[in-house]
């Protein structure tokens, strides 16, 4: 405890710049990660329309 009486700060805790920062690079890389998701997704659902008429082609009445 500090003589003011407030509790000494805890040496583990990490101060609230370097929350901020770490929270601002999560949020930068979590926008990178939906936007690559996005650009990703258009071919992956021609793919799935591909196989679907591949599947459609092949199968017999």
């Amino acid at each position: 405890m500090q003589p003011d009486g407030d509790p000494a700060p805890d040496p583990g805790v990490p101060s609230d710049a370097a929350r901020s920062r770490r929270r601002a690079q999560f949020l930068r890389e979590l926008n990178e990660a939906k936007a690559l998701r996005e650009r990703v997704k258009p071919r992956r659902a021609r793919a799935a329309r591909m196989r679907q008429q591949m599947r459609m082609r092949t199968f017999r009445w």
